[in-house]
């Protein structure tokens, strides 16, 4: 009965593949019945080890929860009682799946972004940058707000032009046309509401 789940466990082996691992055990011969994407290196017929979970009787999903593979690699497994038409369990799927290399992936990244070699924005370079300055008050105010750029309606853009107009943010020579072309809107469009709020003002 439990060849049923081989293709259950070929399909998690596939998808994950090569970080996967699926171990079918047979309850009732407590040994490795099937083993997809075979990484642990262990065979048909190998003990099991899991008498303990007699003692678990109600027992469905168990992890998930760490092991470390032959080789050092540190794996995530969470393993699934099987159970026949009566609903005994006549079996264990446990799934491995070797994180090691999302490990190694997290350290560079972290080494990467942890900012250790940042300086200070140079003053002499920031003091007149417009444009650093209107992308830090458009992101302020989108955090402020809850939203992103890229759900803007309408009203939310006229509402944004506003507050920039209010901030400073069009004394620049070109700083209309940036506006415009980071909220996706047409500069005439822009030109229309700086001009009803300087009227309006």
């Amino acid at each position: 009965m439990l060849s049923r789940y081989q293709s259950i466990a070929d399909a998690i082996a596939t998808l994950f593949y090569p970080y996967a691992e699926v171990v079918l055990h047979d309850l009732a011969t407590q040994s490795v019945a099937y083993i997809a994407n075979n990484f642990s290196k262990r065979e048909l017929g190998d003990d099991s080890g899991l008498d303990e979970l007699e003692n678990t009787p109600d027992a469905t999903v168990i992890g998930p929860y760490e092991k470390l593979n032959w080789d050092g690699r540190k794996l995530r497994s969470i393993s699934v009682v099987l159970r026949d038409d009566a609903g005994a369990a006549i079996g264990m799927m446990c799934v491995n799946l070797d994180i090691s290399v999302f490990e190694g992936a997290r350290a560079a990244l972290d080494l990467f972004l942890s900012g250790s070699k940042l300086v200070a924005q140079p003053a002499v370079l920031f003091e007149d940058d417009w444009q650093e300055r209107i992308n830090r008050f458009i992101h302020g105010w989108l955090q402020q707000r809850q939203l992103s750029l890229s759900i803007l309606n309408r009203e939310h853009k006229r509402e944004l032009v506003e507050a920039l107009l209010h901030e400073g943010a069009f004394r620049g020579k070109n700083a209309a046309n940036y506006v415009a072309n980071v909220l996706g809107m047409g500069r005439a469009t822009v030109f229309k509401h700086l001009k009803e709020l300087k009227e309006q003002a």
